[in-house]
């Protein structure tokens, strides 16, 4: 039996909560007003004169989020702390080409204070997502060749909460998921510089990338992480350079809600890659006590 609870006076089945869950993890661009714009108009949750109940939507999703259930994007409205953290940095574009030979050493670090308004104004300037801010357990990278030029911009963030393909490739109940998707994080920005064009660069980033994160992620928040995932929006790229770097295709997400009932939704599908940092990451994400 499918169990109901009245969130900001709307009845919510446990279905209801998986599809908030599902729209999160499948549109990391959606900002709140996206969110609860489209739960709007996919339940049909309108007020007496026909509008959408957005405001209304907002606050049932805050409920959510305090509950424990969801994990909502940072602000991003004009006034919210995510957006004053980013400003515009001047920065040189002067294209750099070549062999990836003659930019090496290239480093990759994590941001300190004195690079992430730097950070912040590429990402939010240069990615197709843009960017407005990272909540939870993050780490923010920047990379850099042996002129100490920026070449690229990485964040990891919270994995999603349910993936079909992933937790397949992992094999949890969804109380190890519960209690273990803290050690997985997710490449939720990718960017390498527009004026950046250099073969085999970004598989590289990506090597390095791959052999340090867990121990900053020690450093930063005091626990391991075990497995590496992103998402490709299929018509966008090819993943050449997650596969190049010894990714795991997984699968792809399905196009649209989970949820039968809401199957007119249709977001973009996204190849689902994964990488392992330890041989028993899983034996360790599907510990349940």
């Amino acid at each position: 039996m499918v169990k109901t609870t009245v969130i900001q006076g709307r009845k919510t089945t446990t279905d209801d909560i998986e599809l908030v869950r599902q729209l999160i993890a499948d549109n990391p661009d959606w900002n709140r007003t996206k969110l609860s714009r489209e739960l709007c108009r996919l339940w049909d949750w309108r007020n007496a004169k026909g509008r959408l109940k957005d405001m209304a939507c907002r606050t049932f999703l805050l409920k959510l989020e305090k509950r424990g259930e969801i994990i909502l994007p940072a602000p991003s409205n004009n006034n919210g702390a995510a957006s004053k953290l980013i400003t515009d940095v001047a920065h040189q574009t002067d294209p750099i080409a070549g062999k990836l030979q003659d930019l090496v050493p290239v480093t990759v670090r994590p941001t300190d204070k004195s690079m992430l308004q730097h950070f912040y104004c590429l990402l939010a300037r240069y990615h197709y997502l843009g960017f407005s801010g990272a909540v939870g357990q993050n780490m923010k990278y920047m990379v850099f060749d042996k002129k100490d030029r920026p070449l690229s911009c990485l964040l990891f963030g919270s994995a999603a909460w349910k993936s079909a393909a992933r937790d397949e490739f992992i094999g949890w109940s969804h109380q190890a998921r519960t209690k273990n998707i803290n050690l997985v994080t997710n490449n939720m920005r990718f960017l390498i510089l527009p004026w950046v064009k250099v073969p085999h660069l970004a598989s590289h980033v990506l090597g390095q990338l791959t052999r340090r994160i867990s121990s900053d992620w020690v450093e930063k928040y005091g626990h391991r992480i075990y497995l590496l995932e992103t998402f490709v929006e299929k018509e966008r790229f090819a993943g050449t350079c997650y596969r190049a770097a010894n990714w795991v295709y997984a699968g792809q997400t399905t196009g649209r809600s989970r949820n039968d009932r809401y199957s007119t939704l249709k977001v973009p599908v996204k190849d689902v890659y994964l990488y392992p940092l330890t041989q028993n990451f899983r034996e360790v994400l599907c510990r349940e006590i």
